[in-house]
């Protein structure tokens, strides 16, 4: 009998590694992220301290750098969050195998913690979410700009 009762806390045990791998996945992503936006902004700042821009072209800039900085915080934030569910998760597995070993004298420990990993994770996603939504708002301004331009230059008149 205490054979399958280790078992049965072993296997209980396992079950956050299902979340922890989800969420190390979109760790990963979030920080693939950060790494792109980071690299946007500093190309942005370079543009606009080496260009020779007028005052609508610097307003512009502006407004990209500032978006990308909006961005880079709501990624961090994600990221936060996600590190959070990791540590939730973990914790409950641990919990259970204290609850375990203490006779089952936590009550709903582990199961708050994972549901805590689980709510982490959600809110993480809304976060990444919402960055996705402005990364490709910034983008088709970007194309919509050199459209633009490429139009101007061949004297083609705007739609």
């Amino acid at each position: 009998m205490l054979e399958n009762t280790h078992y049965a806390v072993l296997t209980a045990m396992l079950a956050p590694a299902f979340f922890l791998t989800a969420t190390a996945s979109l760790l990963m992503s979030a920080n693939n992220r950060l790494a792109r936006v980071v690299d946007r902004l500093r190309g942005l700042l370079r543009e606009l301290d080496e260009g020779d821009l007028d005052a609508a072209q610097v307003k512009r800039m502006d407004r990209l750098i500032e978006l990308q900085r909006r961005r880079s915080n709501l990624v961090l934030r994600g990221s936060q969050l996600l590190y959070a569910a990791i540590s939730f998760f973990v914790g409950t597995s641990l919990s259970v195998a204290i609850d375990a070993f203490l006779d089952y004298r936590l009550g709903s420990l582990p199961t708050i913690l994972a549901v805590l990993g689980v709510l982490a994770m959600f809110a993480a996603s809304i976060n990444l979410s919402r960055e996705s939504a402005m990364a490709v708002s910034a983008l088709n301004e970007e194309m919509d700009h050199a459209h633009g331009r490429a139009r101007e230059k061949r004297g083609v008149q705007p739609q």
